[in-house]
């Protein structure tokens, strides 16, 4: 009986012993984004990038000399199933590292798991401010904030014929809508220009003609509308036929123009929207090859053209962090922490470097991001 026994232990040590060589032989990056729900499509644009730079950095030998291996959980778009995702890489994947959580809501509710078990996130999305001002020593973002966007806009506003004279606001009643309304009020009005009306509408609504009714009366001329890329195609194609008088334009670099074109057709001629990759225009970037790389491998796996607009951000966000594991010499949560005040990278976007944001002691990492405006004119993407 003892020899049977015996066998079986060894037996199962040896079924498993490629299993945990594996595990040595990779670095794991745990990743939450929201793959189901109100806002899948840019959840799955951004983990796609993630897996081109997956993809590029273990075809260029790895980091360390190990391969590095994304376990990208879903978080459903919704904050509890956000921590839950979090928590579950750290704790049952025991990942020394996270990117994540796609909009602002879900990475504030998971911030708090960080500080308590002591792993760093990169933040490739969230634009609320409260991300980097809340006390947070683990968390590092490399998207704009949403006060950052405001100022760069503010450069563009002479851009736009006629000028913008009135402005309404139509957001997502959360964290990201809310702050990105409340930054580009206080940046118009600060350029002389009239503040309207200012409606909000919840994450899963689909029928926003109330809200644009209501900015139909109050007589602007510009609509400021921060939301994920489902429910702009849905405020394009009701503002259509409403016969809204108003530009549109949407913050928040996630309306991903192509899919817009594709979707909400005419209604979406004549929008001009925020972004901060412009993939038709690759040569624009400040590093064209870094561009031109990430290009290539998402055209390479066939994904969708339109997803590049989100999907660069889950490849920056990837890069960053095997550049910081990289420059830690290990791939422990401490010293990755550490080790990333100390990034320099070359990114999609531009440079990728943090500066120290929140209360002294407690700083999270900031980078400065670009920003780009493009517009549809006849069904074509256009920088002005």
């Amino acid at each position: 009986m003892r020899t049977m026994k015996t066998t079986a232990l060894l037996l199962g040590t040896v079924l498993f012993a490629p299993g945990i060589a594996h595990a040595q032989d990779t670095i794991k990056i745990g990743v939450s984004q929201p793959l189901t729900g109100a806002v899948a499509a840019s959840g799955n644009y951004v983990a796609n990038g993630a897996r081109v730079a997956e993809e590029v950095v273990n075809a260029n030998g790895g980091v360390l000399g190990k391969k590095i291996q994304l376990i990208i959980e879903d978080n459903k778009s919704n904050p509890k199933e956000a921590v839950a995702s979090a928590e579950k890489l750290i704790v049952r994947d025991k990942v020394p590292v996270l990117m994540g959580a796609w909009s602002s809501t879900f990475t504030l509710a998971v911030m708090p798991k960080l500080m308590e078990y002591k792993v760093p996130m990169v933040v490739e999305t969230s634009s609320s401010t409260k991300v980097t001002t809340s006390g947070n020593p683990w968390v590092f973002r490399i998207a704009p904030t949403s006060a950052m966007e405001a100022k760069s806009f503010a450069e563009k506003l002479d851009h736009f014929q006629p000028a913008i004279q009135k402005a309404d606001f139509l957001a997502v009643n959360n964290d990201f809508g809310r702050g990105s309304a409340d930054e580009f009020r206080k940046m118009l009005q600060a350029q002389g220009i009239k503040i309207g009306v200012t409606e909000t509408m919840a994450p899963e609504a689909t029928d926003m003609s109330a809200q644009l009714s209501s900015i139909k009366q109050s007589g602007g001329d510009t609509l400021f509308v921060t939301t994920g890329v489902e429910q702009i195609t849905l405020i394009l194609k009701q503002a259509a036929e409403l016969r809204l008088p108003h530009r549109i334009i949407t913050n928040g670099g996630s309306s991903s123009p192509d899919q817009l074109i594709a979707q909400a057709g005419e209604a979406a001629n004549g929008g001009y929207f925020t972004l901060f990759f412009a993939p038709w225009f690759p040569e624009k970037a400040m590093h064209p090859q870094v561009a031109k790389t990430f290009v290539d491998g998402w055209n390479s796996k066939g994904y969708d053209f339109a997803g590049l607009t989100e999907g660069y951000r889950g490849y920056d966000g990837i890069m960053t962090i095997v550049e910081a594991i990289k420059k830690a010499g290990k791939a422990e949560p401490q010293a990755i922490r550490d080790a990333l005040w100390a990034v320099k990278l070359e990114g999609v976007n531009g440079d990728i470097a943090f500066r120290k944001d929140g209360p002294e002691g407690k700083e999270s990492g900031q980078n400065e991001a670009n920003v780009y405006v493009v517009q549809v004119k006849d069904g074509k993407v256009t920088m002005p």
